[in-house]
Protein backbone atom coordinates (compact mmCIF):
# COMPACT_ATOMS: atom_id res chain seq x y z
CA UNK A 1 0.00 0.00 0.00
CA UNK A 2 1.44 3.39 -0.99
CA UNK A 3 1.94 6.32 1.37
CA UNK A 4 -0.92 8.27 -0.20
CA UNK A 5 -3.36 5.57 0.90
CA UNK A 6 -2.23 5.91 4.50
CA UNK A 7 -2.81 9.67 4.35
CA UNK A 8 -6.37 9.09 3.15
CA UNK A 9 -6.95 6.38 5.75
CA UNK A 10 -5.79 8.79 8.45
CA UNK A 11 -8.45 11.29 7.38
CA UNK A 12 -11.31 8.99 6.43
CA UNK A 13 -11.11 6.41 9.21
CA UNK A 14 -12.56 8.90 11.74
CA UNK A 15 -15.33 9.72 9.25
CA UNK A 16 -16.23 6.03 9.12
CA UNK A 17 -16.08 5.94 12.92
CA UNK A 18 -18.50 8.87 13.11
CA UNK A 19 -20.91 7.00 10.84
CA UNK A 20 -20.77 3.92 13.06
CA UNK A 21 -21.41 6.01 16.16
CA UNK A 22 -24.48 7.51 14.48
CA UNK A 23 -25.91 4.04 13.77
CA UNK A 24 -25.19 2.39 17.11
CA UNK A 25 -27.77 2.58 19.87
CA UNK A 26 -25.90 1.13 22.86
CA UNK A 27 -23.65 3.73 24.57
CA UNK A 28 -21.06 1.11 25.52
CA UNK A 29 -20.83 0.03 21.88
CA UNK A 30 -20.17 3.67 20.88
CA UNK A 31 -17.38 3.98 23.45
CA UNK A 32 -15.88 0.67 22.30
CA UNK A 33 -15.88 1.86 18.68
CA UNK A 34 -14.10 5.05 19.73
CA UNK A 35 -11.33 3.08 21.44
CA UNK A 36 -10.94 0.81 18.41
CA UNK A 37 -10.77 3.85 16.12
CA UNK A 38 -8.12 5.50 18.28
CA UNK A 39 -5.98 2.36 18.22
CA UNK A 40 -6.29 2.01 14.43
CA UNK A 41 -5.47 5.70 13.91
CA UNK A 42 -2.42 5.32 16.13
CA UNK A 43 -1.26 2.34 14.04
CA UNK A 44 -1.63 4.30 10.80
CA UNK A 45 0.14 7.24 12.40
CA UNK A 46 3.03 5.06 13.55
CA UNK A 47 3.58 3.93 9.95
CA UNK A 48 3.55 7.48 8.58
CA UNK A 49 5.57 9.05 11.37
CA UNK A 50 8.21 6.32 11.54
CA UNK A 51 9.04 6.86 7.88
CA UNK A 52 9.72 10.55 8.49
CA UNK A 53 11.62 9.89 11.71
CA UNK A 54 14.08 7.70 9.86
CA UNK A 55 14.19 9.38 6.46
CA UNK A 56 13.00 12.16 4.18
CA UNK A 57 9.62 13.94 4.26
CA UNK A 58 6.60 12.19 2.74
CA UNK A 59 4.44 13.91 0.13
CA UNK A 60 1.31 12.70 -1.65
CA UNK A 61 -1.83 13.77 -3.54
CA UNK A 62 -0.04 16.22 -5.87
CA UNK A 63 1.81 17.70 -2.93
CA UNK A 64 -1.32 18.55 -0.93
CA UNK A 65 -0.33 16.12 1.83
CA UNK A 66 3.08 16.66 3.35
CA UNK A 67 4.75 15.19 6.40
CA UNK A 68 8.15 16.46 7.50
CA UNK A 69 9.84 16.41 10.91
CA UNK A 70 7.70 19.29 12.24
CA UNK A 71 4.35 17.88 11.16
CA UNK A 72 5.28 14.28 12.02
CA UNK A 73 6.21 15.36 15.53
CA UNK A 74 2.86 17.11 16.02
CA UNK A 75 0.96 14.20 14.46
CA UNK A 76 2.58 11.78 16.91
CA UNK A 77 1.55 13.98 19.85
CA UNK A 78 -2.00 14.30 18.47
CA UNK A 79 -2.50 10.55 18.16
CA UNK A 80 -1.01 9.84 21.59
CA UNK A 81 -3.18 12.44 23.34
CA UNK A 82 -6.25 11.30 21.39
CA UNK A 83 -5.67 7.64 22.29
CA UNK A 84 -5.19 8.42 25.98
CA UNK A 85 -8.23 10.73 26.03
CA UNK A 86 -10.43 8.16 24.30
CA UNK A 87 -9.51 5.41 26.76
CA UNK A 88 -10.16 7.82 29.61
CA UNK A 89 -13.48 8.97 28.09
CA UNK A 90 -14.80 5.40 28.09
CA UNK A 91 -14.46 5.14 31.87
CA UNK A 92 -15.48 8.74 32.51
CA UNK A 93 -18.74 8.50 30.58
CA UNK A 94 -19.63 5.06 31.94
CA UNK A 95 -19.77 6.71 35.34
CA UNK A 96 -21.94 9.51 33.91
CA UNK A 97 -24.28 6.96 32.35
CA UNK A 98 -24.53 4.98 35.57
CA UNK A 99 -25.46 8.16 37.46
CA UNK A 100 -28.08 9.07 34.86
CA UNK A 101 -26.25 12.27 33.92
CA UNK A 102 -26.07 11.41 30.22
CA UNK A 103 -28.41 9.77 27.73
CA UNK A 104 -27.50 7.32 24.94
CA UNK A 105 -28.30 10.06 22.42
CA UNK A 106 -25.77 12.39 24.03
CA UNK A 107 -23.11 9.66 23.92
CA UNK A 108 -23.79 9.11 20.20
CA UNK A 109 -23.46 12.83 19.54
CA UNK A 110 -20.23 12.90 21.50
CA UNK A 111 -18.86 9.97 19.46
CA UNK A 112 -19.69 11.65 16.14
CA UNK A 113 -18.10 14.96 17.12
CA UNK A 114 -15.11 13.25 18.77
CA UNK A 115 -14.33 11.44 15.51
CA UNK A 116 -14.87 14.60 13.46
CA UNK A 117 -12.49 16.57 15.66
CA UNK A 118 -9.74 13.99 15.07
CA UNK A 119 -10.17 14.13 11.30
CA UNK A 120 -10.12 17.93 11.30
CA UNK A 121 -6.97 18.20 13.43
CA UNK A 122 -5.21 15.55 11.35
CA UNK A 123 -6.06 17.54 8.20
CA UNK A 124 -4.41 20.63 9.69
CA UNK A 125 -1.23 18.73 10.51
CA UNK A 126 -0.73 16.89 7.20
CA UNK A 127 -1.85 19.70 4.85
CA UNK A 128 0.79 21.24 2.64
CA UNK A 129 -1.86 23.51 1.12
CA UNK A 130 -2.33 26.52 3.41
CA UNK A 131 -5.97 26.83 2.30
CA UNK A 132 -6.70 23.25 3.31
CA UNK A 133 -4.88 23.88 6.58
CA UNK A 134 -7.21 26.82 7.26
CA UNK A 135 -10.26 24.70 6.37
CA UNK A 136 -9.11 22.05 8.84
CA UNK A 137 -8.75 24.64 11.58
CA UNK A 138 -12.22 26.03 10.88
CA UNK A 139 -13.58 22.48 11.02
CA UNK A 140 -12.01 21.95 14.45
CA UNK A 141 -13.95 24.99 15.68
CA UNK A 142 -17.25 23.59 14.45
CA UNK A 143 -16.62 20.07 15.73
CA UNK A 144 -15.24 20.94 19.14
CA UNK A 145 -17.73 23.72 19.94
CA UNK A 146 -20.57 21.28 20.49
CA UNK A 147 -18.34 19.01 22.57
CA UNK A 148 -18.26 21.78 25.18
CA UNK A 149 -21.97 21.41 25.87
CA UNK A 150 -22.27 17.62 26.02
CA UNK A 151 -24.00 18.43 29.31
CA UNK A 152 -26.55 21.03 28.30
CA UNK A 153 -26.62 23.72 30.96
CA UNK A 154 -26.92 27.49 30.74
CA UNK A 155 -23.24 27.85 31.62
CA UNK A 156 -22.05 25.29 29.03
CA UNK A 157 -24.17 26.86 26.28
CA UNK A 158 -22.79 30.29 27.14
CA UNK A 159 -19.24 28.90 27.04
CA UNK A 160 -19.94 27.27 23.66
CA UNK A 161 -21.23 30.49 22.11
CA UNK A 162 -18.31 32.45 23.52
CA UNK A 163 -15.94 29.90 22.04
CA UNK A 164 -17.70 30.00 18.67
CA UNK A 165 -17.74 33.78 18.57
CA UNK A 166 -14.13 34.42 19.57
CA UNK A 167 -12.61 31.55 17.61
CA UNK A 168 -14.68 32.36 14.52
CA UNK A 169 -13.38 35.93 14.61
CA UNK A 170 -9.89 34.52 15.04
CA UNK A 171 -10.27 32.07 12.17
CA UNK A 172 -11.65 34.93 10.02
CA UNK A 173 -8.46 36.88 10.76
CA UNK A 174 -6.46 33.79 9.83
CA UNK A 175 -8.42 33.57 6.56
CA UNK A 176 -7.50 37.17 5.75
CA UNK A 177 -3.88 36.37 6.58
CA UNK A 178 -4.00 33.33 4.28
CA UNK A 179 -5.30 35.45 1.41
CA UNK A 180 -2.61 38.08 2.01
CA UNK A 181 0.08 35.37 2.10
CA UNK A 182 -1.11 34.07 -1.27
CA UNK A 183 -1.20 37.63 -2.62
CA UNK A 184 2.39 38.10 -1.45
CA UNK A 185 3.36 35.09 -3.61
CA UNK A 186 1.65 36.37 -6.75
CA UNK A 187 4.01 37.06 -9.62
CA UNK A 188 6.34 34.24 -8.64
CA UNK A 189 7.02 31.47 -11.16
CA UNK A 190 4.56 29.12 -9.45
CA UNK A 191 1.73 27.69 -11.51
CA UNK A 192 -1.96 27.45 -10.59
CA UNK A 193 -2.96 26.29 -7.14
CA UNK A 194 0.66 25.38 -6.35
CA UNK A 195 1.00 28.96 -5.13
CA UNK A 196 -0.86 27.81 -1.98
CA UNK A 197 1.55 24.96 -1.23
CA UNK A 198 3.72 25.65 1.80
CA UNK A 199 6.73 23.93 0.23
CA UNK A 200 6.50 26.17 -2.85
CA UNK A 201 6.08 29.33 -0.76
CA UNK A 202 8.98 28.34 1.47
CA UNK A 203 11.23 27.73 -1.55
CA UNK A 204 10.37 31.13 -3.07
CA UNK A 205 10.06 33.07 0.20
CA UNK A 206 12.99 35.37 -0.60
CA UNK A 207 11.14 36.68 -3.69
CA UNK A 208 7.77 37.25 -2.00
CA UNK A 209 6.25 40.70 -1.47
CA UNK A 210 7.66 41.49 1.97
CA UNK A 211 5.19 44.20 3.17
CA UNK A 212 2.23 41.99 2.22
CA UNK A 213 3.83 38.97 3.86
CA UNK A 214 4.43 40.85 7.12
CA UNK A 215 0.83 42.07 7.14
CA UNK A 216 -0.31 38.51 6.49
CA UNK A 217 1.72 37.24 9.45
CA UNK A 218 0.13 39.80 11.77
CA UNK A 219 -3.35 38.60 10.78
CA UNK A 220 -2.27 34.96 11.09
CA UNK A 221 -0.68 35.48 14.49
CA UNK A 222 -3.81 37.14 15.88
CA UNK A 223 -6.15 34.66 14.17
CA UNK A 224 -4.47 31.39 14.97
CA UNK A 225 -3.25 32.85 18.27
CA UNK A 226 -6.86 33.27 19.38
CA UNK A 227 -7.45 29.57 18.77
CA UNK A 228 -4.16 28.71 20.50
CA UNK A 229 -5.19 30.61 23.62
CA UNK A 230 -2.45 33.25 23.48
CA UNK A 231 -3.28 36.36 25.51
CA UNK A 232 -4.99 38.73 25.04
CA UNK A 233 -7.13 36.54 22.70
CA UNK A 234 -7.56 33.83 25.34
CA UNK A 235 -10.90 34.82 26.92
CA UNK A 236 -12.84 31.81 25.62
CA UNK A 237 -10.43 29.31 27.15
CA UNK A 238 -11.33 29.37 30.88
CA UNK A 239 -15.08 29.14 30.22
CA UNK A 240 -14.71 26.33 27.68
CA UNK A 241 -12.40 24.27 29.91
CA UNK A 242 -14.53 24.71 33.01
CA UNK A 243 -17.74 23.60 31.27
CA UNK A 244 -16.51 20.89 28.90
CA UNK A 245 -16.32 17.25 30.06
CA UNK A 246 -12.84 16.29 31.26
CA UNK A 247 -11.91 14.24 28.12
CA UNK A 248 -12.78 17.24 25.94
CA UNK A 249 -10.77 19.62 28.13
CA UNK A 250 -7.83 17.20 27.92
CA UNK A 251 -7.96 17.12 24.11
CA UNK A 252 -8.38 20.91 23.95
CA UNK A 253 -5.40 21.67 26.13
CA UNK A 254 -3.35 18.60 25.30
CA UNK A 255 -3.42 19.15 21.56
CA UNK A 256 -5.99 21.47 19.95
CA UNK A 257 -4.14 24.55 21.20
CA UNK A 258 -0.93 23.08 19.76
CA UNK A 259 -2.67 22.58 16.42
CA UNK A 260 -3.39 26.30 16.13
CA UNK A 261 0.14 27.20 17.21
CA UNK A 262 1.51 24.73 14.67
CA UNK A 263 -0.13 26.83 11.94
CA UNK A 264 1.77 29.88 13.19
CA UNK A 265 5.04 27.93 13.17
CA UNK A 266 4.56 27.09 9.49
CA UNK A 267 4.46 30.78 8.59
CA UNK A 268 7.41 31.67 10.83
CA UNK A 269 9.65 29.67 8.51
CA UNK A 270 8.44 31.61 5.46
CA UNK A 271 8.75 35.03 7.11
CA UNK A 272 12.22 34.32 8.48
CA UNK A 273 13.51 33.32 5.05
CA UNK A 274 11.81 36.33 3.41
CA UNK A 275 13.34 38.76 5.92
CA UNK A 276 16.79 37.20 5.71
CA UNK A 277 16.64 35.81 9.23
CA UNK A 278 16.02 39.23 10.80
CA UNK A 279 13.97 37.76 13.64
CA UNK A 280 10.98 40.02 12.94
CA UNK A 281 8.40 37.27 13.44
CA UNK A 282 10.33 35.87 16.41
CA UNK A 283 10.14 39.18 18.27
CA UNK A 284 6.37 39.21 17.85
CA UNK A 285 6.13 35.69 19.25
CA UNK A 286 8.35 36.67 22.15
CA UNK A 287 6.04 39.61 22.92
CA UNK A 288 2.84 37.54 22.80
CA UNK A 289 4.52 34.83 24.86
CA UNK A 290 5.43 37.24 27.64
CA UNK A 291 1.96 38.80 27.63
CA UNK A 292 0.41 35.34 27.96
CA UNK A 293 2.68 34.39 30.87
CA UNK A 294 1.96 37.61 32.76
CA UNK A 295 -1.81 37.48 32.14
CA UNK A 296 -1.91 33.87 33.32
CA UNK A 297 0.08 34.83 36.42
CA UNK A 298 -2.45 37.51 37.34
CA UNK A 299 -5.46 35.19 36.99
CA UNK A 300 -4.09 31.89 38.31
CA UNK A 301 -3.70 33.29 41.83
CA UNK A 302 -7.42 34.01 42.17
CA UNK A 303 -9.00 30.92 40.65
CA UNK A 304 -11.45 28.92 42.74
CA UNK A 305 -12.27 26.20 40.16
CA UNK A 306 -9.61 23.59 39.45
CA UNK A 307 -10.48 23.34 35.73
CA UNK A 308 -10.39 27.12 35.27
CA UNK A 309 -7.04 27.08 37.05
CA UNK A 310 -5.75 24.52 34.55
CA UNK A 311 -7.14 26.61 31.69
CA UNK A 312 -5.07 29.62 32.73
CA UNK A 313 -2.16 27.24 33.16
CA UNK A 314 -2.60 26.44 29.45
CA UNK A 315 -2.37 30.15 28.66
CA UNK A 316 0.88 30.26 30.61
CA UNK A 317 2.42 27.26 28.91
CA UNK A 318 1.43 28.35 25.40
CA UNK A 319 3.09 31.61 26.34
CA UNK A 320 6.24 29.72 27.37
CA UNK A 321 6.22 27.87 24.04
CA UNK A 322 5.75 31.15 22.14
CA UNK A 323 8.55 32.77 24.16
CA UNK A 324 10.88 29.86 23.43
CA UNK A 325 10.26 30.08 19.69
CA UNK A 326 10.64 33.87 19.87
CA UNK A 327 14.10 33.50 21.42
CA UNK A 328 15.25 31.62 18.32
CA UNK A 329 18.11 29.15 18.09
CA UNK A 330 18.17 26.72 20.99
CA UNK A 331 14.93 28.29 22.24
CA UNK A 332 13.01 26.79 19.30
CA UNK A 333 14.33 23.33 20.18
CA UNK A 334 13.31 23.83 23.82
CA UNK A 335 9.87 25.14 22.84
CA UNK A 336 9.13 22.09 20.69
CA UNK A 337 10.27 19.86 23.54
CA UNK A 338 7.90 21.78 25.81
CA UNK A 339 5.01 21.16 23.40
CA UNK A 340 5.19 17.42 24.10
CA UNK A 341 5.84 17.81 27.82
CA UNK A 342 2.92 20.18 28.33
CA UNK A 343 0.59 17.99 26.25
CA UNK A 344 1.18 14.94 28.46
CA UNK A 345 1.13 16.83 31.76
CA UNK A 346 -2.03 18.79 30.98
CA UNK A 347 -3.81 15.71 29.65
CA UNK A 348 -3.12 13.92 32.93
CA UNK A 349 -4.14 17.01 34.91
CA UNK A 350 -7.57 17.19 33.26
CA UNK A 351 -8.04 13.43 33.57
CA UNK A 352 -7.37 13.67 37.30
CA UNK A 353 -9.45 16.82 37.82
CA UNK A 354 -12.37 15.22 35.97
CA UNK A 355 -12.42 12.02 38.03
CA UNK A 356 -11.80 13.89 41.30
CA UNK A 357 -14.69 16.17 40.33
CA UNK A 358 -16.94 13.16 39.88
CA UNK A 359 -15.89 11.73 43.24
CA UNK A 360 -16.37 14.98 45.16
CA UNK A 361 -19.28 16.27 43.10
CA UNK A 362 -17.55 19.61 42.54
CA UNK A 363 -14.56 21.29 40.89
CA UNK A 364 -14.34 23.97 43.57
CA UNK A 365 -10.79 23.96 44.92
CA UNK A 366 -11.93 24.84 48.45
CA UNK A 367 -14.14 21.74 48.59
CA UNK A 368 -11.55 19.28 47.27
CA UNK A 369 -9.44 18.07 50.16
CA UNK A 370 -7.61 14.85 51.01
CA UNK A 371 -7.56 13.47 47.45
CA UNK A 372 -4.69 11.10 48.25
CA UNK A 373 -6.96 9.35 50.74
CA UNK A 374 -10.24 9.68 48.85
CA UNK A 375 -8.80 8.13 45.71
CA UNK A 376 -5.04 7.38 45.82
CA UNK A 377 -4.69 6.76 42.06
CA UNK A 378 -6.30 9.97 40.80
CA UNK A 379 -5.03 11.86 43.85
CA UNK A 380 -1.48 10.96 42.80
CA UNK A 381 -2.36 11.90 39.22
CA UNK A 382 -3.60 15.34 40.25
CA UNK A 383 -0.66 16.05 42.55
CA UNK A 384 1.90 14.68 40.10
CA UNK A 385 0.50 16.66 37.15
CA UNK A 386 0.49 19.88 39.19
CA UNK A 387 4.11 19.31 40.22
CA UNK A 388 5.06 18.65 36.61
CA UNK A 389 3.23 21.74 35.34
CA UNK A 390 4.95 24.09 37.77
CA UNK A 391 8.34 22.74 36.72
CA UNK A 392 9.45 20.58 39.63
CA UNK A 393 12.56 18.52 38.86
CA UNK A 394 13.09 15.95 37.45
CA UNK A 395 9.86 16.18 35.42
CA UNK A 396 10.31 16.96 31.72
CA UNK A 397 8.77 20.43 31.97
CA UNK A 398 11.57 21.44 34.32
CA UNK A 399 14.09 20.49 31.64
CA UNK A 400 12.35 22.30 28.78
CA UNK A 401 11.85 25.45 30.87
CA UNK A 402 15.49 25.30 31.96
CA UNK A 403 16.51 25.08 28.31
CA UNK A 404 14.40 28.17 27.53
CA UNK A 405 16.20 29.99 30.35
CA UNK A 406 19.56 29.01 28.82
CA UNK A 407 18.33 30.22 25.42
CA UNK A 408 17.33 33.60 26.91
CA UNK A 409 20.71 33.96 28.60
CA UNK A 410 22.52 32.96 25.43
CA UNK A 411 20.54 35.54 23.43
CA UNK A 412 20.99 38.19 26.15
CA UNK A 413 17.22 38.60 26.41
CA UNK A 414 17.51 39.59 30.03
CA UNK A 415 14.24 41.53 30.26
CA UNK A 416 12.30 38.60 28.81
CA UNK A 417 14.14 36.24 31.16
CA UNK A 418 13.32 38.37 34.21
CA UNK A 419 9.61 38.57 33.30
CA UNK A 420 9.47 34.84 32.61
CA UNK A 421 11.13 33.94 35.91
CA UNK A 422 8.91 36.35 37.85
CA UNK A 423 5.73 34.95 36.32
CA UNK A 424 6.84 31.34 36.68
CA UNK A 425 7.87 31.92 40.30
CA UNK A 426 4.50 33.39 41.30
CA UNK A 427 2.62 30.61 39.49
CA UNK A 428 4.86 28.01 41.17
CA UNK A 429 3.90 29.23 44.63
CA UNK A 430 0.21 29.67 43.83
CA UNK A 431 -0.31 26.28 42.21
CA UNK A 432 1.82 24.46 44.79
CA UNK A 433 -0.38 25.87 47.54
CA UNK A 434 -3.52 24.58 45.81
CA UNK A 435 -1.91 21.20 45.06
CA UNK A 436 -0.89 20.61 48.67
CA UNK A 437 -4.28 21.65 50.05
CA UNK A 438 -6.16 19.35 47.66
CA UNK A 439 -3.80 16.42 48.26
CA UNK A 440 -3.41 16.51 52.06
CA UNK A 441 -6.16 18.78 53.39
CA UNK A 442 -8.90 17.48 55.63
CA UNK A 443 -12.17 16.92 53.73
CA UNK A 444 -15.29 18.47 55.27
CA UNK A 445 -17.43 15.55 54.15
CA UNK A 446 -15.54 12.26 53.70
CA UNK A 447 -16.20 10.69 50.33
CA UNK A 448 -16.36 6.96 49.56
CA UNK A 449 -13.29 5.62 47.79
CA UNK A 450 -14.25 4.08 44.42
CA UNK A 451 -12.14 1.19 43.25
CA UNK A 452 -9.42 2.11 40.77
CA UNK A 453 -9.62 0.27 37.47
CA UNK A 454 -6.66 -1.10 35.55
CA UNK A 455 -7.12 1.60 32.89
CA UNK A 456 -7.01 4.30 35.60
CA UNK A 457 -3.73 3.03 36.97
CA UNK A 458 -2.18 2.67 33.52
CA UNK A 459 -3.20 6.20 32.51
CA UNK A 460 -1.80 7.78 35.67
CA UNK A 461 1.35 5.67 36.00
CA UNK A 462 2.08 5.74 32.25
CA UNK A 463 1.74 9.52 31.99
CA UNK A 464 3.93 10.16 35.03
CA UNK A 465 6.56 7.71 33.79
CA UNK A 466 6.65 9.46 30.41
CA UNK A 467 7.13 12.85 32.11
CA UNK A 468 9.89 11.48 34.34
CA UNK A 469 11.65 9.56 31.56
CA UNK A 470 11.60 12.57 29.22
CA UNK A 471 13.06 14.71 31.99
CA UNK A 472 15.91 12.31 32.69
CA UNK A 473 16.82 10.98 29.25
CA UNK A 474 16.53 12.15 25.66
CA UNK A 475 17.24 9.43 23.07
CA UNK A 476 19.43 10.39 20.12
CA UNK A 477 16.61 9.86 17.60
CA UNK A 478 14.32 12.17 19.58
CA UNK A 479 16.98 14.87 19.82
CA UNK A 480 17.65 14.61 16.08
CA UNK A 481 13.93 14.88 15.33
CA UNK A 482 13.57 17.99 17.48
CA UNK A 483 16.62 19.55 15.82
CA UNK A 484 15.19 18.91 12.36
CA UNK A 485 11.81 20.33 13.37
CA UNK A 486 13.48 23.39 14.93
CA UNK A 487 15.49 24.02 11.76
CA UNK A 488 12.24 23.90 9.74
CA UNK A 489 10.68 26.56 11.98
CA UNK A 490 13.77 28.77 11.65
CA UNK A 491 13.72 28.39 7.88
CA UNK A 492 16.98 26.45 7.71
CA UNK A 493 15.46 23.34 6.09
Amino acid sequence: MSVVHYFWILLLLPVAGAGMCALLRAPRAVLTVLIGLAVLEAAVGVFLVSGVFSGAPDSAAWGWFYLDALSAYHLAILLLVYLLSTVYAAGYFRHELAEGLLSPRQIRRFGILWCGALSAMALVIISNNIGAMWIGMEATTLMTAFLICVHRTAASLEAMWKYLLMCSVGVACAFMGTLLAVAAARGLPISGSDVMLWTQMRAAAAQMNLPLLKLAFLFLLVGYGAKAGLAPMHNWLPDAHSQAPAPVSALFSGFMLNTAFYCILRYVAIVEVATGGSGWSLRLLQLFGLISILVATAFILFQKDVKRLLAYCSVEHLGIISLGVGLGGFGVFAALFHVFNHAIAKTLAFFSAGRIGQIYGTHAIANIRGTLRAHPVWGIGLLGSFLALIGVAPFALFMSELQIIFAAMDGRAYVALALFLAGAGVIFMGMLKHAMAMAWGEPEHPTPTPAAGVADMILVAGSLLILLAAGLWMPAWYRDLLLRAAHIVEGKL
